[in-house]
């Protein structure tokens, strides 16, 4: 059995990224409230199958990194009254993230 190809890694941990903003039709795997926003690749999680194209019956080829992204809170949400350390971490996949 082969192992598919993958999409070569494009960030490390301590990156910082900022997330498309982009509203594509159909099924996408990255939240709203982080689209447009800036932060920082925790790790790369691994190399997965793209879920955007499994949702359609498709075979997810190349497959794309995916990393863990911290956020801080008040990043996400302007008004946010926290502690100014908050964050949340969310996995993304490298199509959707741009350099910064």
């Amino acid at each position: 059995m082969s192992v598919p190809e993958a999409v070569p890694a494009r960030f490390g941990p301590g990156s910082r990224v900022q997330v498309r903003r982009a509203d594509p039709p159909g099924h996408v795997r990255t939240p709203w409230y982080c689209r447009g926003h800036n932060g920082v690749i925790e790790r790369i999680c691994g190399n997965f199958a793209n879920p955007e194209e499994l949702a359609y019956n498709r075979d997810g080829l190349p497959v794309q990194p995916l990393y863990r992204v911290r956020f801080l809170c008040r990043e996400l949400w302007r008004d946010y009254e926290g502690n100014a350390g908050d964050a949340v971490e969310i996995e993304i996949f490298q199509h959707w993230l741009e350099a910064r």
